[in-house]
């Protein structure tokens, strides 16, 4: 059975509302177990129990709060012990125009460096879910059609578990 990490910062409660209903939806997938966590709950070496680490952050500057780049700075003591995990990210952020595709690429792009597995959308937000201040049924959708294709995918990549 594949093992989910859905992990999320936030500040304002945007980006759980969203984390909430990613770990939700998968937990619909049968065949699939879910962990909902802050990223400041998360000890890197909790990392290497999962097959899915999903990252939710709220975008600053266009890009991840420290908080979320800190688990992934301290992460770098099991670099190589992640290869072939699934990654996956999401974000909220106050405008439309306001980093969100960079705060998801920068969150890939740690996955990619550890060997990881990103799954892209060919519909909706391609590279992750994105809300705009308060999550909308828009936001809310995809981060359903967004659960729901990562915990399929990990029950046909790690289902001999």
């Amino acid at each position: 059975m594949p093992k989910v990490l859905v992990m999320y910062y936030t500040r304002t409660g945007n980006t759980q509302v969203m984390a909430q209903e990613i770990s939700e939806s998968m937990k619909q997938v049968s065949g699939i177990e879910v962990d909902l966590k802050p990223v400041v709950e998360v000890e890197p070496s909790e990392l290497k129990n999962y097959d899915v680490l999903i990252m939710g952050a709220p975008t600053y500057y266009g890009s991840m709060p420290w908080e979320c780049k800190k688990l992934i700075d301290d992460s770098v003591k099991y670099h190589g012990e992640l290869v072939g995990k699934l990654g996956g990210a999401f974000t909220s952020s106050a405008n439309i125009g306001g980093g969100n595709e960079t705060t998801l690429l920068n969150i890939h792009h740690a996955w990619l460096i550890h060997g990881m597995v990103v799954l892209g959308m060919h519909q909706g937000d391609h590279y992750g879910p994105v809300g705009i201040k308060t999550p909308d049924e828009r936001s809310l959708n995809c981060c359903r059609n967004y659960a729901r294709r990562m915990a399929e995918l990990a029950c046909r990549l790690y289902s001999s578990h």
